[in-house]
């Protein structure tokens, strides 16, 4: 027999909710219905005590008379004039009084209003803390800074806002520069809920504008000093961040990190005429025909590579490279991975996924890929599982660069930062088995009648997609990590070495 509270629960949901309870332990039951009632009343639970009773009539007005503070400041938040309920609700329980707001979390309570804010139904790079955390930046009340901000965008890091998250400025190298924006505050340059679904420099970084109209706002491009710095090449019409990094440098003049050697030894001549009638004139026919003067390697990989690819031999070096400076390895003209992205959009859409394989969103595509040609199908650097295991094998092939920050890998080939190259997960796949539990075979299974036929193949794609996925580990088709994934396989728990086909 159950006891009367039990019983009562019971006659709620049901008669199997009876039996569930009657075979479990004493103290177990007490667990149960405890939890329920606590979930039945989280949302009061969660509410904020109320210092003083309230009537649960109560309007603005009773509000006001202790929290006129909320109401008055340089930067009034304009729902403060359509009542405190608007956005709060009094709820009174057993005469203990419960303020709380009308929506589970703040985020969808600013929703209501702000719905042009909804990070869910954006188009493009959103600003981290507008996702789910408008109260990380904004005080729902009123501020002394514009826009309800919890404090400004300029100043030192401890009164600065952005700096909070942000660390550009703040830890410039001895022998470094630092832009003087900066003492003007982050949104003389950004405008941070700024974003659109086209894969720009402005969209990425919230910027105000573009460049180079941004950095022309403040430099004026007929001055003499910046034009003998630009050698007088026309730079008025430049993307001045293709070779200058905004914030700031390890180098003077707020060099890019990377640099092209003709252009970092000031050897501008090397490539450059005088400029004519405002334009820029090289030395050679075209910007092709003067890249291969140094890089005639690239060329010939271009034109003997069993698999070119199609846009290094249809364009011009300049249409993926920037010739002066870039801030990442291989001079990239916009970023290692928007670059490849312009023209391969089936990528683009993968990135729309859930979770990511980094180096493809993060590191760029020439981490895995060949951006000129390669012997091996999908211009990949190398075929099969030993491209996957440069990262994830059992040894770590990266070695180390003149720089701190950076490791290569691929013999030297890919440049990428020591701190990812560090975090990879290396798998103790050995003879071809190991993955992901030990054993299991990641390569193809020989015959053992016959060890010149395959008798399955498998590699790492067999499992794992390379670019993304809806789910957690890249499983193939957006598969969920679990027994239903291996089961595509094995057929038969009770003999997991017996597969389908067997």
């Amino acid at each position: 027999m159950l006891p009367k509270c039990q019983t009562r629960w019971a006659s709620i949901n049901g008669p199997n909710f009876v039996q569930t309870l009657a075979g479990l332990p004493q103290f177990l039951i007490f667990i149960v219905l405890l939890l329920i009632v606590l979930l039945g009343f989280a949302p009061s639970l969660l509410a904020k005590t109320h210092p003083v009773p309230l009537d649960p009539k109560a309007d603005a007005s009773t509000c006001i008379t202790c929290h006129e503070d909320k109401t008055k400041g340089k930067a009034v938040h304009s729902a403060i004039a359509m009542g405190c309920l608007s956005c709060h609700e009094i709820r009174v329980n057993k005469d203990i009084t419960h303020v709380r707001l009308i929506t589970a979390v703040p985020y969808k309570l600013c929703l209501t209003c702000h719905a042009d804010k909804d990070a869910s139904k954006i188009q493009g790079h959103v600003h981290q803390p507008a996702v789910r955390d408008c109260l990380q930046c904004h005080d729902p009340h009123t501020s002394d800074n514009k826009n309800q901000l919890l404090k400004a965008t300029s100043g030192e890091k401890k009164d600065n806002l952005c700096l909070t998250c942000h660390m550009q400025g703040t830890n410039v190298p001895e022998k470094g520069s630092r832009h003087a924006a900066l003492d003007m505050g982050c949104d003389t340059c950004h405008t941070t809920h700024k974003t659109g679904p086209e894969q720009t420099m402005q969209n990425q970084f919230h910027l105000a504008k573009a460049s180079p109209a941004l950095c022309l706002d403040c430099h004026d491009a007929k001055d003499a000093s910046l034009q003998k710095a630009h050698h007088d090449q026309p730079f008025a019409t430049a993307n001045c961040v293709s070779c200058h990094d905004p914030h700031q440098s390890a180098s003077p003049k707020l060099m890019a990190r990377f640099t092209h050697p003709p252009f970092a030894d000031k050897s501008c001549d090397l490539c450059h005429a005088p400029a004519k009638d405002g334009k820029v004139v090289l030395t050679q026919a075209d910007a092709k025909a003067l890249c291969v003067t140094c890089h005639d390697e690239q060329e010939k990989k271009i034109e003997t590579a069993k698999v070119p690819h199609p846009g290094a031999q249809a364009g011009e070096c300049l249409d993926c490279h920037n010739p002066h400076a870039s801030p990442q390895p291989g001079l990239p003209k916009t970023d290692a991975v928007n670059i490849c992205l312009g023209c391969h959009s089936d990528i683009a859409d993968a990135g729309k996924k859930k979770v990511h394989h980094q180096p493809v969103f993060e590191q760029g595509c020439s981490t895995c890929h060949e951006a000129h040609g390669s012997d091996n199908a999908k211009l990949l650097r190398v075929a099969g599982n030993d491209l996957c295991m440069e990262c994830h094998g059992p040894l770590n092939n990266a070695r180390p660069t003149d720089s701190d920050d950076f490791v290569t890998i691929f013999n030297g080939k890919v440049t990428m930062p020591k701190k990812y190259a560090a975090i990879a997960m290396h798998l103790p796949i050995k003879y071809g088995l190991g993955h992901p539990t030990e054993g299991h075979p990641v390569a193809d299974q020989m015959d053992p009648k016959d060890s010149s036929k395959v008798r399955r193949k498998i590699n790492c794609l067999t499992c794992h997609q390379p670019h993304s996925s809806a789910q957690a580990d890249l499983l193939v088709k957006d598969r969920a990590n679990n027994m239903a994934f291996c089961d595509s396989c094995h057929k038969d728990r009770t003999n997991m070495r017996n597969i389908s086909g067997d």
